[in-house]
């Protein structure tokens, strides 16, 4: 990306969680009554959590600590040593549920559609997790948990979320964050007036193509691809781990800024969230 050397050594960890996707692309996104056949097919543990936690862990080249919950089945089993492998040290709380799965359609255009089959796992504060180990890391973001979970993730030096964990949630838990980092165009991640009980530090809200804005900061630009547009699954969510690295690391918000939006332009270059290592 250009700027790992100064990240190298951060200690890092994401609370958050993950879905087992199927990722499709085809020639047009299904429509009403439609037969699609793959052009290319592959699968990974995803979701926001499982993305942001390997793009960190590539950025500082070192394993992150990830805490996240699976259910106890063969889709859980293999999520789990698919990011051990991706580079994490999974922290897992074990569900007697299924593990939610996903399936993304990809056009040409990069343009997808999702669907997710289950409901949502969340390590929560009542899970026999090491959450005082929060407070040794240099960063931390998170995109799922309750409300006392939030209040442990405070322990870490510098705390990033993002609004699909729900500002009411947020607002239960008392906590103010550093960074709060969405999309101003995904209607989950929308924050409406009055939402911002106790506001961050930082604010960003991404656009895609068009860049974005911080508060802080007002408008910033998109970085250009490295490459051609393949899939737009993921691209926020590296975003989001750009920027809480960056500011992790001391730099200024706009600096930040520029390294989550390189880590999406790039994510946008390949098939799925993870580019090869």
């Amino acid at each position: 990306m250009g700027f790992d050397s100064a990240l190298e050594g951060l200690s890092l960890a994401v609370v958050g969680h993950v879905e087992w996707v199927s990722f499709l692309s085809v020639a047009e996104l299904p429509g009403p009554g439609s037969i699609c056949q793959a052009q290319a097919f592959r699968e990974e543990p995803a979701g926001g959590g499982a993305v942001a936690a390997v793009q960190l862990a590539r950025l500082s080249r070192r394993p992150v600590k990830f805490y996240t919950a699976l259910g106890m089945d063969g889709i859980g089993e293999q999520a789990a040593a698919r990011l051990r492998a991706l580079g994490l040290d999974l922290e897992v709380a074990w569900r007697d549920a299924p593990t939610r799965r996903g399936v993304s359609f990809v056009d040409p255009a990069g343009d997808r559609a999702i669907t997710v089959i289950g409901q949502r796992l969340q390590p929560e504060a009542s899970d026999p997790l090491p959450w005082a180990d929060l407070a040794l890391r240099d960063g931390v973001f998170v995109t799922a948990t309750d409300a006392p979970g939030l209040h442990l993730c405070r322990q870490a030096r510098l705390l990033t979320v993002t609004p699909r964990l729900s500002m009411a949630l947020v607002a239960a838990s008392g906590v103010s964050c550093d960074a709060l980092i969405g999309s101003a165009l995904d209607p989950a991640e929308r924050v409406e007036p009055g939402e911002l009980h106790q506001p961050p530090r930082l604010r960003i809200a991404t656009e895609g193509a068009a860049g974005g804005w911080s508060e802080p900061g007002g408008r910033y630009p998109a970085q250009a691809l490295p490459g051609l547009l393949v899939d737009s699954y993921g691209c926020g969510d590296s975003f989001a781990a750009g920027v809480t690295a960056g500011l992790a690391a001391g730099w200024s918000s706009a600096e930040a800024i520029c390294l989550g939006s390189r880590c999406g332009a790039a994510c946008a270059t390949v098939f799925g969230p993870y580019a090869p290592t």
